[in-house]
This record gives structure tokens, C-alpha cells and sequence, in this order.
């Protein structure tokens, strides 16, 4: 009999209790009682973005806010970088180029972080440069990039405004908007938030507004003043995911009962024990600066991880992620974020251990169970 595993990063698994929020018959949205879960959930959201300033919820996958942080900070000509080390950071340059931006980039190497200092040298060779956009954990490699840093050089060498993409490292990996000065921070309902996926979240500090207000790129469903103006009524401009958030705030709360600062921890402890687990089977990490919430681990010379992704998904019922773009059949990646445990951890290396083995690596089963349980449970 088959079970299913998801430790993919995104959707990551729903914890019963917030599933079994959205099973409740449907509220209508413009009511008292839709507020006051509304009204729950902003206040809740910023003890995990950690900022006082307003959050915006929108209907929409997390590439929904990207696409609101371009368009509401810009206008045709307006110079922007974008500093990227995967598949997550290149699509800000996607998104901007669709709406004519070119902007400038500064692609590092897979698997390496964002430097600071390569972001110093671009800013002072462009003072005129508006708005840098980044990733907070870059999913595609398993990297995370100094944000505090980042943030700092931007502000002691522009007046540009940083925009984070938070998608997968929100609730998992530290992030401390308001203390580290960042604008603008988006992420999404099905990672850390440990929802199903359709919400985009978008929280922003007072000094956008000016800018806010000169931007000229077309916008409509993702307008940050309406938004606003919304917020203060305690609504959506459009129709909200009603179910979506009555979930989400039921995740938050849990968020809140456990502390976000004791997750952060939590999560690094299950990092650090996939990546110990990977190293006793001979394998090796991809990243340089690996993240708390997703392990990129290079397959062996003579097994192509897709086929490994597949194997363990059809045959065993465990879901992790295959590489993406150039990376695909070369890396495979198990995410530790949202409603997973030590236990999930444990039975995801287990089925690597027989995947590999099945696909022709040697393997001495249960090497990597070991070096994640003595991690895990000491």
C-alpha cells in the first residue's frame, strides 16, 4: 500500500488542521466576520515578515506579487538591477522585460550567493539605478543570499529600493524585514505558510509610496493604492481567496504558537541533517551557502536524478524535485519548510538510499538514516 511523501519545495504538505479550516462551508467576503479573520491574518502575517508596515494579500501564485513589485515601482526607462543565482532570480528579469525594462543583471554562478560587493561596484558605476530586485533563498539551487548585507551596501551606497523575493525562505529562513531595512519582501501561501497554493503576500515600508505614486508601467488587478485603500476597510479590492485565507490564518496561528525565531532553528537542524545524510552516501551538496528550507544535492556521475525523482514518486509515493534548466537530471533537491518533520526526513533519505540503490550507485542502506538520526535526534 503506497503513501504519499511531499517534500517537494512547494506545495510542501498541509498540516490537517488548516486543511480542515477550508472545508468549512464558504463565509461571503464582504461581511463582519470575513474582516475579523482578515484583520487576524495581517496582524499575524507581520510577526512573520516581522515588520510593522502593511501587507497586502492577493489572489495569485507568489510570481503574482513579483509581477506587482515591478509594476508598481517603475516606469518605461527607469534603470533596475537584478542580482540572481537560479531559475527564481532570472525570472525578475523575465518579468521585467516584459514590460520593456532591460534591466541590468548581475547573474552569479550556480550554487554561489549574491555578493554584496559585486552589487557595491554596479551601484557605483549606476547611481541612477531605482530599484534592486533579489531572491531571499534561491529554491532552484538550495542557496540562500545575505539579505542583511545586501540590504546594508544598497543602503550605504544608493538610494535604491530592495525588493526580496521571499517565496520559498519566508517562516523557514531568517528574515527580519523592518531590522534589515528591505522595502519590499513577496511570498506565497504553499511554502512556509504551510497552505495550498493561490495566495501571494506583499509587504511594503512607507518609503515606496512616493514611488508608488510616479510609477507609470500598466497596472490594474495588482495596484498597490487600491490595495491600500483597502486595507483600511479591511478588504481586497477584488474578490479574495476566501477559503485560502481562512487557511492561512489557522497556519499562522501555529507559526505563532511555536515562535518564528524557534523555527528558523527548527529548520536548520533538519538542513543541516539532510546535508550530513547526503555526505555519509558519498554525495555531495550543491550550494555553497546551502538554505535552511530546500538541499540541493548533486546526483552521482551515473545516475540521472530525474529518474531517481520519478522512481520515488510512482514506485514509493515520495515526492522531492528534480533539478531545473540546466540543472535537470544533475541535481535533485528535498525541501525541509512548512508542515514537515524529523520523521518525513528520515523516510525521505531511506527512499533515496533505495532509490540510488535500485538505479545502480552503492549504497550501504542506512548510512545516510544514521547520520541524519544522530542530528536529529541528539
Amino acid at each position: 500500500m503506497k503513501k504519499y511523501y511531499v517534500l517537494t519545495p512547494g506545495p510542501t504538505p498541509v498540516p490537517p488542521e488548516v486543511a480542515a479550516k477550508t472545508s468549512l462551508p464558504i463565509i461571503h467576503h464582504r461581511t463582519k466576520e470575513f474582516e475579523k479573520i482578515f484583520t487576524e491574518v495581517e496582524e499575524g502575517l507581520k510577526e512573520v515578515f516581522l515588520t510593522q508596515h502593511d501587507i497586502f494579500i492577493i489572489a495569485s501564485s507568489g510570481t503574482g506579487a513579483m509581477e506587482s513589485a515591478v509594476v508598481n515601482l517603475l516606469s518605461p526607462g527607469d534603470k533596475v538591477l537584478v542580482a540572481s543565482c537560479g531559475v527564481f532570480g532570472n525570472r525578475w528579469i523575465k518579468i521585467l522585460e516584459s514590460y520593456g525594462i532591460k534591466p541590468i543583471t548581475y547573474c552569479e554562478e550556480w550554487g554561489k550567493e549574491v555578493s554584496p560587493e559585486k552589487i557595491k561596484d554596479i551601484l557605483l558605476k549606476n547611481e541612477d539605478i531605482k530599484v534592486v530586485y533579489t531572491t531571499h533563498t534561491e529554491t532552484s539551487t538550495g542557496t540562500v543570499n545575505d539579505i542583511q548585507s545586501i540590504s546594508k551596501t544598497i543602503k550605504e551606497n544608493s538610494n535604491a529600493i530592495l525588493v526580496v523575493d521571499a517565496i520559498s525562505g519566508l517562516g523557514g529562513q531568517e528574515l527580519r524585514m523592518d531590522d534589515w531595512g528591505v522595502e519590499v519582501v513577496v511570498t506565497g501561501s504553499q511554502k512556509g505558510l504551510m497552505n495550498a497554493p493561490g495566495l501571494a503576500f506583499v509587504a511594503v515600508n512607507e518609503r515606496i509610496w512616493p514611488v508608488v505614486e510616479k510609477a507609470s508601467l500598466p497596472r490594474f488587478y495588482f495596484d498597490w493604492r487600491q490595495m491600500k485603500k483597502m486595507l483600511s476597510k479591511k478588504q481586497t479590492p477584488f474578490t479574495p481567496a476566501v477559503t485560502l485565507i481562512i487557511g492561512v490564518n489557522e497556519a499562522i496561528k501555529r507559526i505563532k504558537e511555536e515562535g518564528i525565531e524557534n523555527l528558523w532553528r527548527y529548520y536548520e537542524k533538519l538542513s543541516f541533517a539532510t546535508r550530513e545524510a547526503a555526505k555519509a552516501l558519498g554525495l555531495e551538496i550543491f550550494s555553497s551557502r546551502p538554505s535552511a528550507v530546500v538541499t540541493a544535492i548533486k546526483s552521482p556521475p551515473t545516475v540521472d536524478s530525474t529518474k531517481l525523482v520519478h522512481m520515488l514518486r510512482d514506485k514509493y509515493g515520495i515526492s522531492i524535485a528534480d533539478g531545473q534548466d540546466v540543472l535537470k537530471g544533475k541535481i535533485f533537491r528535498i525541501a525541509h519548510m512548512g508542515y514537515i518533520n524529523e520523521f518525513d526526513i528520515i523516510t525521505c533519505v531511506s527512499a533515496v538510499e533505495k532509490g540510488l540503490s535500485e538505479l545502480g550507485y552503492n549504497v550501504e542502506y542506512g548510512k545516510g538514516v544514521s547520520a541524519a538520526e544522530s542530528i536529529l535526534f541528539s
